[in-house]
């Protein structure tokens, strides 16, 4: 069987040798691609996109007076809600532990499946890809977008193109929008923007990252990647001849050349060179080149190859994802020898398990009661008229838990002191201290001794904080101060 291929006019534009700083940008315009990768992209694009924009309105009930959103930055009450997991800004390592699991994994995927994040899950490339979607909804595929951006101004043209945009700009304000309501009660923002209401913060957050959204996924798109993004020109440390990436197998394909039915296969290659790789590419280079930096193996390529070689009675597989050494092999059945477990991937996948485990095992343990004692400084101590000598601290006192809360303060260390709570003037020596739940409460704590039983200027004490409802305690080191 041997069905016409359409050799396509194209040219790699991002190929190195047709690349220039000082050369005006030449804009890609991909073709329509269709086939497997095709249609897992989709499918993680949905995936992705429905997660962005449906994870600020679920609901997570975490009692009266807590915010119910499942995920929330809340700023004004210095909390980040994730579900059942609710941290405090002292607990911001949390953030960094997830920052250096997303690292490894990404470090880990990266050495197994070369730039599959690039191809398929990066924030720029979904936008993007969403953003050619309507571009070819509206003015058609490859050819029907080059023949109109030839095409002088009318008014169809102009509609096609005011349509496009305007969608593109509902897009980035959809982005936009999305955004701040991770930062505040999603339908009371949404109320608030839309009746003028909202804080100048929630609209110039919107505007910019509609601007931002609109430049990067509709006019810069493959330019982003290429000269802003960092991750290609790291991601070479990260692979090995083992990892798995997309590839023209050259022994196989080479020496290209128009083939016509009924033609004779022997002494050339299988690539009939039609161009349909470069036209489908969305970063405008030619994987026939070899390995090169701007290309994200988002595999559409493969796509394209497949069709071309199942129309012409061939077996797939001309390019494909394959191994450093899989792409010399000339076999065009082979089977795809790949090495997953290798010492690579083995210390990956041991820090992913060491840093995911401390993590894991901090957060079941984590405590409900964090304690702070600050001892005052100016003056160090002071001499009371009886002879003894005072300390001052601050002692604050985090209730983590949406209860009230009664704890108790108790002095080890110091035979024979006394200690007392001052609270806007009056002493409270039973030394209990109120705090309302998923809240923090100061108080000042007064300890004083006798001199003559001070053993040094500088006596190591704890300061015991108790919470009278589940028995917990927390102690806090600090020292009391004496004269020399």
């Amino acid at each position: 069987m041997h069905t016409p291929v359409e050799k396509v006019d194209v040219q790699a534009v991002n190929k190195k040798e047709n690349r220039s700083l000082y050369k005006k940008r030449e804009k890609i315009q991909p073709k329509r691609a269709t086939g497997s990768f095709r249609r897992l992209k989709w499918i993680i694009m949905g995936i992705t996109l429905a997660i962005y924009y449906i994870t600020p309105w679920i609901r997570w009930d975490r009692g009266v007076g807590a915010p119910d959103q499942a995920v929330l930055v809340d700023f004004q009450h210095n909390r980040f809600y994730f579900f059942f997991i609710e941290l405090w800004p002292q607990e911001v390592y949390y953030i960094t532990g997830i920052l250096i699991l997303s690292a490894l994994a990404l470090f880990l995927v990266t050495s197994l499946f070369g730039r599959a994040w690039c191809g398929y899950s990066c924030p720029q490339t979904v936008w993007t890809d969403l953003f050619i979607f309507v571009e070819r909804a509206i003015e058609g595929d490859r050819n029907a977008r080059l023949k109109l951006d030839k095409a002088k101004m009318t008014g169809g043209k102009f509609a096609k193109r005011f349509v496009k945009h305007s969608i593109w700009l509902l897009i980035g304000l959809l982005t936009g929008g999305a955004w701040v309501f991770y930062f505040a009660d999603a339908p009371t923002l949404l109320r608030e923007l839309l009746v003028g209401e909202a804080q100048v913060i929630a609209y110039s957050s919107v505007a910019v990252l509609t601007a931002t959204t609109y430049v990067f996924g509709g006019l810069m798109r493959e330019q982003v990647c290429t000269y802003m993004c960092p991750w290609p020109r790291i991601q070479g440390a990260m692979v090995d001849e083992e990892t798995l990436t997309v590839t023209y197998h050259a022994p196989r394909g080479e020496p290209r050349g128009p083939h016509k039915k009924n033609d004779t296969w022997e002494g050339r290659g299988h690539c009939i060179d039609c161009n349909q790789c470069v036209a489908v590419c969305p970063m405008g280079i030619d994987i026939r080149d070899g390995a090169q930096l701007e290309c994200i193996t988002c595999a559409l390529c493969i796509d394209a190859c497949d069709s071309v070689m199942e129309k012409v009675g061939l077996p797939k597989g001309l390019i494909s994802y394959d191994t450093h050494e899989g792409q010399f092999d000339k076999t065009p059945d082979k089977k795809l020898k790949v090495r997953l477990i290798r010492p690579r991937t083995l210390a990956y996948v041991g820090l992913l398990s060491v840093v995911g485990g401390v993590m894991l095992f901090t957060l079941l343990n984590r405590s409900v009661l964090d304690v702070n004692v600050i001892r005052d400084r100016n003056p160090l101590f002071v001499t009371l008229s009886d002879g003894q000598i005072r300390n001052g601290y601050t002692v604050k006192i985090l209730n983590k838990i949406h209860e009230d809360r009664r704890f108790q303060i108790t002095i080890e260390g110091l035979p024979n002191s006394s200690a007392w709570l001052q609270v806007e003037g009056p002493r409270h020596p039973e030394m209990i201290v109120p705090v309302p739940g998923d809240a923090l409460s100061s108080v000042k704590l007064f300890v004083s001794a006798p001199n003559s039983d001070l053993t040094d200027s500088s006596q190591d004490i704890s300061i015991v904080v108790k919470d009278l409802i589940n028995g917990q305690t927390e102690i806090q080191e600090t020292t009391f101060k004496g004269p020399k």
